[in-house]
C-alpha cells in the first residue's frame, strides 16, 4: 500500500510531506520534540492537524482545507496499526485474545480470528505463550504479542513507535530479526533513535528537525553521508561543514583538510565531511610531522565519555575513541588543548 500524506499542525511547528511506497519501510529519526510522535499520530488519526491531506492507496485518510474542515477518517476506518513503545496488552486477556482482539472487532467470526490468531503468534516465535496473561510476559514476550496484535488487523500500514526502547538490550537483538521478517514486503513507518533499527529493519531514512524534514535518502546514504550534525552523531560519525577547493576542504573553523570526494566538485562548492572517530588519533603536543596525507586539528576537550573499552574524546567539532590507557598517558581531562589527526583517505567529502 503507497501511503501520501501532507500535514501541517501550527501550533507545533509540524509542516512534514512523506511518501512510503508499497512494501517499503520508513526510519524517522530526529531528536526529543522533532516531531516523530506527532507523525505518527497524525497518520493513525489521532492528532487533527490544521491542514493537510493523507491517502493510503485509494482510501483518504484526511482531506482537511486550510481552516480544518473537511473529510477526516477514525482512528478504526484507516487501516492503520500503531504499535507503541509499551506493549498496552488488555490485562484480562490471554495472549490469544489479545492477537484475536482485532479480528473479532472487525466482525471476524470468533473461530477465524482465533486461527487468525495462532497464525501469527507462530510468525513472531509466541504460539507458547498463548494462554499466558499480560503479567505472566516478560518485556520482550509482551512486545512480541503487541506486534502480532498489531498485524492479526491486516492493516494497510504498520507504525511502530520505537518498539524496543523499553526492552532490556539483551532481548531486543531477538525482536529485531523477528521484525525484520515480518516487515519484509510490507509497508511501515518506524520511529527509532537507534541507528541499528534503521540498518537493519529499514528501506529508506527520513530527519526530522524542528518538524521539518531536513534529510531522507535510501539508509545507507543519510547514515554515512549525513547532512546534519544529529544524523552524524546518531551514525557515529564526526561531521565538519566547509567549503571545497581544488584539492581539500577548508571548514568554517578554517583549517584545511586533505579529503577523499565522493565525487568531482568544483572550488566553492558547499560540502560535509565525514570521519569516524576510531580512525582519529589524539595527541598533546601539535604533532611534527608534515605529511600532507594527514590531517591535524587543535580542539580543547570539552568531554571524556565510557564506550566499552573505549573512551570518546570530544571537543566542540571533532571526537576520537581512544584506550582508556592513551587518555591516562596523556593526562587528558577536561579543558585540556588536544590535537586530533587522521589521514586523508579516512576523510569522505561530499556536496550538501
Amino acid at each position: 500500500m503507497t501511503l501520501e500524506f501532507a500535514a501541517v499542525l501550527r501550533s507545533r511547528g509540524f509542516a512534514v510531506q512523506l511518501t512510503v511506497a508499497a512494501g517499503e519501510t520508513v526510519a524517522v529519526l530526529g531528536p526529543n520534540g522533532a516531531g516523530k510522535s506527532t507523525l505518527l499520530g497524525v497518520i493513525a488519526g489521532l492528532i487533527r492537524p490544521d491542514s493537510g491531506r493523507a491517502r493510503l492507496n485509494e482510501r483518504v485518510l484526511f482531506d482537511l482545507g486550510e481552516r480544518g474542515g473537511g473529510r477526516w477518517s477514525r482512528p478504526h476506518q484507516r487501516g492503520v496499526s500503531l504499535l507503541a513503545q509499551d506493549a498496552l496488552l488488555f490485562p484480562h486477556l490471554s495472549a490469544l485474545d489479545n492477537v484475536a482482539f482485532g479480528p473479532r472487532s472487525a466482525g471476524v467470526p470468533r473461530a477465524e480470528s482465533d486461527s487468525r490468531a495462532r497464525a501469527w503468534l507462530e510468525r513472531v516465535d509466541a504460539v507458547d505463550l498463548a494462554g499466558r496473561k499480560p503479567a505472566q510476559l516478560s518485556g520482550g514476550q509482551a512486545q512480541r504479542i503487541a506486534v502480532a496484535r498489531a498485524l492479526a488487523s491486516e492493516p494497510d500500514l504498520l507504525l511502530l513507535d520505537e518498539p524496543m526502547a523499553a526492552l532490556d538490550v539483551s532481548v531486543a537483538p531477538a525482536l529485531r530479526r523477528m521484525l525484520r521478517d515480518v516487515l519484509r514486503d510490507r509497508s511501515a513507518i518506524i520511529v527509532t533513535h537507534d541507528v541499528l533499527d534503521a540498518f537493519t529493519l529499514a528501506d529508506r531514512v527520513v530527519v526530522l528537525e524542528g518538524g521539518r524534514i531536513v534529510d531522507a535518502g535510501p539508509t545507507r546514504h543519510v547514515l554515512e553521508r549525513p547532512s546534519t550534525t544529529f544524523a552524524a552523531g546518531l551514525a557515529g560519525l564526526n561531521r565538519l561543514a566547509g567549503t571545497a577547493d581544488t584539492e581539500s576542504v577548508v571548514t568554517d573553523a578554517g583549517d584545511r583538510l586533505r579529503v577523499r570526494f565522493t565525487e568531482p566538485v568544483a572550488p566553492g562548492v558547499r560540502v560535509a565531511v565525514a570521519v569516524r572517530p576510531a580512525l582519529v588519533a589524539i595527541a598533546v603536543e601539535a604533532p611534527a610531522s608534515d605529511d600532507p596525507a594527514t590531517n591535524v586539528v587543535a580542539g580543547h576537550v570539552i568531554d571524556l565519555e565510557t564506550r566499552g573499552d573505549l573512551v570518546r574524546v570530544r571537543s566542540g567539532t571533532l571526537a576520537a575513541d581512544v584506550t582508556p590507557g592513551r587518555v591516562a598517558d596523556l593526562d587528558v581531562a577536561l579543558g585540556t588543548e588536544v590535537w586530533f589527526s587522521f589521514r586523508a583517505e579516512d576523510a569522505l567529502a561530499y556536496p550538501q
